[in-house]
């Protein structure tokens, strides 16, 4: 497997943030974006079934454990961390249409159209984006789709937090930007972009669980109509990416 120095630098910081027994601090923001959860496993549940799909980047195998229960064909998760690796097998344990790999997502040992879906979360941001999204590109068959949940880079209050707390994360990462959708836009057709988590961040301390939170419910329904406007859409927290391969 060849990495690059920044794909080392990643591999070292996954590791490690794996090895650690307690949880990260921002995990606690993590509620205020449920909603893009929702929309991601609700599209992996109407399109799973009997496909071939990568979990791209699938640290511990938290969304292998699900999508499983949409009766796949075949799954396979793939992580540059070893470590995360590990966990993601004592997770899923042994089922028979699992398979997990140590793998560069950037170079994959997988084959031309080998996937009808390829799916990740806060994955591509620590990538070579150009380079990642002509492998997904080319693992995916014709009609094949990409879904991905992605943070984005454009709040300026968030990229504030993002410098103050520079332990928390890896020095190449990069949030997306504007410029990363017009390539996924160039390389796939049918591509589609929902923005989250302005005021449902925002107004985070008010609300506990999001799933039974009327709060919650109805911050969500403000943002989205929000996120109509372009000029309101760099205040999101992250976006759900979906895109098809010609």
């Amino acid at each position: 497997m060849q990495l690059s120095d920044k794909n080392l630098r990643e591999k070292e910081f996954h590791n490690k943030l794996q090895s650690r027994t307690k949880g990260r601090f921002e995990n606690i923001f993590y509620k205020a974006i449920y909603n893009s959860n929702e929309d991601f496993f609700n599209f992996l549940e109407l399109n799973s079934s009997n496909s071939d799909i990568l979990d791209y980047g699938c640290g511990v195998g938290s969304s292998l454990e699900k999508v499983i229960k949409f009766k796949p064909k075949k799954i396979i998760g793939i992580d540059i961390s070893e470590v995360s690796i590990e966990k993601a097998k004592t997770n899923c344990g042994l089922k028979s249409n699992i398979e997990l790999y140590v793998d560069n997502c950037e170079k994959t040992k997988f084959e031309n159209n080998s996937f009808d879906i390829v799916y990740g979360t806060g994955i591509l941001h620590h990538l070579n984006i150009d380079i990642c999204v002509s492998e997904i590109l080319r693992i995916l068959k014709p009609g094949g789709k990409l879904l991905f949940i992605e943070p984005l880079g454009t709040n300026p209050f968030i990229n504030l937090y993002r410098k103050l707390t520079p332990k928390s994360r890896s020095i190449d990462e990069h949030p997306l930007v504007n410029s990363d959708f017009k390539l996924i836009k160039s390389k796939f057709h049918k591509t589609k972009i929902k923005y989250y988590g302005f005021l449902t961040l925002v107004f985070f301390p008010f609300y506990t669980s999001p799933e039974n939170s009327t709060i919650f419910k109805i911050l969500k329904n403000i943002d989205q109509l929000i996120f109509k406007m372009n000029i309101f859409k760099k205040l999101a927290w992250s976006v759900l990416i979906v895109a098809e391969k010609h």
